[in-house]
């Protein structure tokens, strides 16, 4: 019954589970610009806006991120609507944020379900159109019996691709000790995945939908450490940061499994600075502290491991 149910779902959310999506986002709750614009102004605007992008800091994979969301600014305020983004990573917020501003008659709006939440989805439309926030993303509680097998954040991210949905659907995921984890989703996945997903490695899970006033959540456990390092390279803070070997990340960057700022990264000799974040294919996430120069003219480099 239940196979039957997940196929009878399966067949119109194909589409949207698969479908691309306009991507962009903001760091606040809300932002509201009203000078009055035509339309032809704004479309001048938007125009500027993506070019500044395009010369900007972000890489190339960002821009195209910033620039879908000032696209969807643009049609929201031709039309008088109101658009959404799929979940995006914490410097698409900051880019398109910066770059929204400079658009006017536009409210924008980034939700992803609780107030510390990294990933987020946002909304954008004319300011006479958005009149309250969009009901843009739900929470999911998915249970099992984790104390002989716990599983990771990687387990529980592997298992909800692994029923047809795309990465950019899913939000963050609050780990729950043994009980299992509290996941942020598109609303529009929540029967999907209830009558899909059924296992989390080895361990059988039940899902349900829960309000989002119902998330647990604590800031982040984290442990630092120190390293004086004559480079800034990501192989060279990044191996001393997960205790692994230069020859380790150097076969792991290879293979894709190194993020810088939620970017996959191809070279060993990327450098980094304070404030990157550095994430490594099942084994977490590394923030860059303070950096010092010594007296040799090598650098002390504050490592923050998050746990």
């Amino acid at each position: 019954m239940a196979a039957a149910a997940a196929l009878a779902l399966a067949s119109p959310l194909r589409r949207l589970l698969r479908a691309p999506h306009p991507s962009g986002a903001i760091s606040a709750p809300c932002y509201v610009i009203t000078r009055g614009r035509c339309n032809a102004a704004i479309a001048v605007a938007a125009a500027a806006a993506k070019d500044s992008v395009v010369k900007g800091s972000v890489d190339r994979n960002a821009a195209e991120d910033v620039r879908n969301v000032l696209d969807m600014a643009e049609r929201a305020s031709q039309r008088r609507d109101v658009f959404h983004t799929n979940f995006l990573t914490p410097p698409i917020i900051k880019e398109a944020m910066l770059a929204i501003e400079k658009l006017a008659d536009i409210k924008a709006v980034a939700q992803g379900g609780y107030p510390q939440a990294e990933r987020c989805r946002i909304s954008v439309g004319h300011s006479d159109s958005m009149t309250s926030n969009p009901d843009v993303v739900a929470a999911l509680s998915i249970s099992g019996n984790f104390r002989l097998e716990p599983c990771s954040h990687g387990d529980f991210l592997g298992a909800i691709p692994g029923t047809g949905i795309t990465r950019e659907k899913v939000g963050d995921i609050l780990l729950q000790g043994e009980s299992g984890a509290q996941v942020l989703v598109d609303p529009e996945l929540v029967d999907y995945l209830i009558s899909t997903l059924e296992k989390v490695g080895k361990v059988g899970v039940s899902c349900t939908q829960i309000p989002l006033l119902a998330l647990e959540y604590e800031p982040p456990r984290t442990k630092s450490s120190k390293t004086v390092e004559a480079s800034l390279r990501v192989d060279a803070l990044a191996s001393a940061g997960f205790k692994i070997s230069r020859t380790k990340l150097a076969s792991l960057i290879s293979a894709g499994d190194v993020r810088v700022n939620w970017t996959p990264i191809s070279k060993n000799g990327a450098t980094l600075k304070s404030g990157d974040v550095v994430s490594v294919s099942g084994m977490g996430r590394l923030k860059i502290g303070e950096i010092v120069t010594t007296k040799k003219g090598k650098h002390a480099v504050e490592l923050i491991r998050y746990l």
